[in-house]
């Protein structure tokens, strides 16, 4: 049997309401799509429902058990059991668009015969509980329909972030960086994107809504009591995402593209309006301790980063103090949580 061309990561944590939905899409594509669903100590149907499905379709489908480590847990095992020369990660809960999987997958066999990229860019479809559906496009940032470089790119704009969801990655890629994802944390993806992306340079970008990103159901890591619950697993998050940045000689030496920094810090500057806006929003003493905290830390370890994250609308927006600024961040945080596409 030929090796798959796409592997279809489902990181699955008691989603046994929503994955069915996922996987039956998925079962809708061809031969080149393999499955590997990890159920990540499930203690509904999850693991069962996976099965059921694997059991129909044993060519295609592989379901991984293990004990509960998290989101990053779980991706770490769905790269570690790919076969598939490409990788996307589905969340349990939301589910790819078949139209447009069948347009991947040929395009990934063409890029393929043509010697392959590090990463395919598609668009992703918002799709929030109770309000009309959301695309975000990237046909202002890349190049359509063909190989490019980051010379060849454009700025990102204020609602183009290049989130899970728009992202598929060589499968050899994700291994020589070796992720190993923080477990039992929540809101890694970001580091799943912005790690790997600091050694993709043969990009392609396909402009269709392959991703729908089902939000806005209660109790979901991105509702606003939640984050604030788990403010210390963004915080978390954060730093590990400064980390990624290159240092400025390295942008100014050349040796990492320019247009590639200003995608990572586009990246981390919403990600540190949203946790510094959470902070201010929670409003209590500690709140705002931990918050100038970590604006100490940013500019003490990285000056230059912290004045560009400070200077922009939203980091400025989501930073002002006493009774007026409160006021002010609220409006900031839900702006940074649209960016960011939390909302």
């Amino acid at each position: 049997m030929s090796s798959p061309l796409l592997t279809v990561a489902v990181p699955a944590y008691n989603c046994a309401e929503f994955l069915g939905r996922a996987l039956a899409a998925l079962c809708a594509a061809d031969a080149r799509v393999e499955v590997v669903v990890v159920d990540d100590g499930s203690t509904d149907a999850t693991g069962m429902l996976a099965e059921s499905y694997a059991h129909t379709y044993p060519d295609r489908i592989r379901v991984v058990h293990q004990t509960n480590g998290g989101h990053g847990a779980a991706i770490d095992a769905g790269i570690a059991h790919a076969r598939g020369s490409y990788l996307k990660v589905l969340d349990g809960d939301d589910w790819l668009s078949s139209p447009a999987l069948a347009r991947v997958l040929d395009t990934l066999e063409r890029l393929e015969e043509a010697g392959g990229v590090d990463a395919v860019f598609t668009d992703f479809v918002h799709d929030r509980v109770g309000k009309p559906a959301r695309a975000t496009c990237f046909d202002t940032v890349f190049p359509t329909e063909r190989v490019f470089g980051w010379e060849q790119t454009q700025r990102f704009g204020r609602r183009q972030y290049l989130m899970m969801h728009a992202v598929i990655y060589r499968t050899a890629l994700l291994r020589e960086v070796g992720l190993d994802l923080p477990r039992h944390t929540f809101y890694v993806d970001s580091l799943y994107v912005l790690r790997p992306l600091a050694r993709v340079r043969r990009m392609y970008y396909l402009p269709v809504p392959l991703y729908h990103y089902y939000i806005g159901r209660e109790g979901q890591s991105v509702a606003p009591e939640v984050m604030l619950a788990r403010v210390d697993q963004q915080l978390c998050v954060n730093r590990l995402a400064l980390e990624t940045l290159p240092s400025i000689e390295e942008v100014r030496a050349g040796r990492v593209p320019s247009r590639l920094y200003d995608a990572q810090l586009h990246y981390i500057r919403a990600l540190c309006a949203t946790v510094s806006a959470t902070l201010a929003l929670g409003g209590t003493a500690q709140h705002l301790a931990v918050r100038r905290a970590f604006w100490r830390e940013v500019k003490r370890d990285s000056p230059r980063i912290h004045g560009r994250l400070r200077r922009s609308l939203v980091g400025a927006g989501s930073n002002l103090p006493g009774y007026a600024g409160r006021r002010v961040t609220r409006a900031a945080y839900h702006l940074a949580r649209r960016y960011v596409g939390f909302s």
